[in-house]
């Protein structure tokens, strides 16, 4: 009978080996797009952890020089554990892009909510992108340097919220030229505006700079006044 038994009975061992495979992820990543708590931003504690130093490894290292055994040591998780979370080191750049300017995108337009006038609204926009920034100088580093290192998907995905952001931004100029009755270049107007925005984490020196909002201010002071005064 014990023979008997053993044939039709799994071991515990094995029990507990067919439940870990079962309960195991199909796939360690979803594909962009697809609804995925850490590919949507909804990412659980560790995860977000685990992106925060990666972000900190690609700002010192630059992404080409950066392993995933650097990822791993920065993180204090196992390469095996790091690949659990994400399967390439373009996962990882990936989701810092997407939490990234989706955060933005959604901060920018619930304040955008609660303001009617458009030069206001194009002051709200400078004050979200500068307070983002500057409280995350590491990531804007890494987003302005491996801007176009995500391919495939990726990269579309991401292109595709950076589209997004540049529309909103748009959007915002003609609403401002419509209610000055002005004529200015809007492309070049939104292009000059991230330029003066997106290298400020070259230069701000918290200890003799004015804080975000006080930048934000003069900032703003001095892209409206040279779109309003332009002579056409």
């Amino acid at each position: 009978m014990a023979t008997t038994r053993q044939s039709v009975v799994p071991s515990t061992k094995r029990v507990l080996a067919s439940r870990r495979r079962l309960r195991a992820p199909t796939s360690r990543a979803a594909a962009p797009g697809k609804d995925n708590r850490r590919a949507d931003g909804h990412f659980d504690r560790r995860v977000a952890e685990i992106l925060r130093h990666a972000t900190e490894v690609f700002c010192e290292k630059g992404y080409e020089g950066a392993s995933m055994r650097d990822l791993s040591r920065a993180t204090g998780t196992s390469l095996a554990g790091l690949y659990y979370y994400f399967d390439s080191k373009e996962k990882l750049l990936y989701l810092i892009q997407k939490h990234t300017f989706s955060t933005i995108v959604a901060r920018l337009r619930e304040r955008l909510e609660a303001a009617d006038d458009p030069e206001q609204r194009i002051r709200i926009f400078i004050q979200n992108h500068l307070e983002y920034f500057l409280a995350n100088q590491k990531a804007m580093k890494v987003l302005s340097h491996e801007d176009d290192v995500l391919k495939n998907g990726y990269g579309s995905e991401i292109a595709g919220i950076k589209r997004e952001y540049y529309r909103i931004c748009l959007g915002l100029m003609d609403e401002f030229k419509r209610a000055k009755g002005i004529e200015f270049n809007r492309r070049l107007a939104v292009l000059s505006l991230f330029g003066m925005m997106n290298w400020i984490y070259t230069w701000h020196n918290s200890r003799v700079d004015a804080d975000t909002g006080e930048i934000a201010q003069q900032m703003g002071d001095i892209f409206l006044h040279g779109v309003s005064n332009r002579k056409n």
